[in-house]
């Protein structure tokens, strides 16, 4: 099994397709809900024509943190860390979620090392008050694909109308260790939120994909986020929770080949 070495523990990955620096490189960040398996439905599309790198973020899935260890600021320094371990410079990033805060600060602290960065179903932690006035606004309003007993990130409409698939997002979210929703939120806080301000020093192109019923980040924070990055966009899918990628793989591959083969 292949692991990248970081700072006090090892970092589970995989690569699929072309061997890396002889195809454009892809790097998938999973989300709290999942691990390297989460991608399932895009290496396959994507492989034949990209390096796909998978890994699994400390603490999650193969990667184990140290005791009382980084967790989520970590997590960039991680990144760098993989990629230098295959040799790769630059690479198009993928992130689902918590993984955008990875991508996100990898961004900001590597732009030259990042040729394009999808954001689906996250703002990365940007931080403003009028990113805090949404979530509130947010708050009040119904929570979309919220249903109790429902996994929040996979949602009532997949639990509902793909039972399979919604059995397969819950078995791999279980590969990691159980976690609480405030133990979730504090990798998150260690991971950072950088101020909103800082996203208009991004130059790479930036998509933003939201499902219109993600019930965990309300889409108007995309929205907001991408407001603040030169040319960055939004681009929203129908009758679709929290993982956009899971439950409308078919949506999200032809977005990313779109956004992949723009000049």
């Amino acid at each position: 099994m292949p692991f990248a070495p970081v700072k006090d523990s090892q970092l589970y990955y995989e690569v699929h397709g072309p061997a890396p620096g002889t195809a454009p490189a892809i790097v998938f960040a999973h989300g709290a809900g999942g691990n390297h398996l989460s991608w399932w439905q895009q290496v396959p599309h994507f492989a034949g024509r990209y390096t796909c790198v998978v890994f699994d973020h400390r603490g999650y899935g193969r990667s184990i943190d140290a005791p009382g260890g980084p967790g989520g600021a970590a997590y960039v320094d991680d990144l760098r860390a993989l990629l230098d371990h295959l040799g790769i410079e630059r690479a198009t990033l993928v992130a689902q979620s918590m993984g955008g805060w990875t991508c996100l600060g990898f961004a900001l602290a590597h732009p030259r090392r990042v040729e394009r960065l999808l954001m689906c179903d996250t703002h990365g932690g940007l931080a403003s008050e009028e990113i805090d006035a949404c979530w509130r606004e947010a708050l009040r309003a119904p929570r979309g694909d919220a249903v109790a007993g429902v996994h929040p990130a996979a949602g009532a409409r997949m639990h509902r109308e793909q039972p399979e698939l919604y059995f397969l997002y819950t078995e791999i979210d279980g590969l990691s260790p159980e976690r609480t929703g405030a133990e979730i939120m504090a990798i998150l806080r260690a991971a950072g939120s950088p101020p909103l301000a800082a996203a208009a020093a991004l130059t790479m192109p930036v998509l933003f994909i939201a499902g219109e019923e993600d019930a965990v980040i309300p889409p108007a924070v995309l929205d907001l986020a991408a407001a603040a990055i030169p040319g960055a966009r939004v681009e929203r899918v129908a009758d679709t929770g929290h993982s956009v990628y899971f439950e409308r793989a078919a949506a999200f591959n032809a977005i990313l080949d779109r956004f992949l083969a723009a000049g």
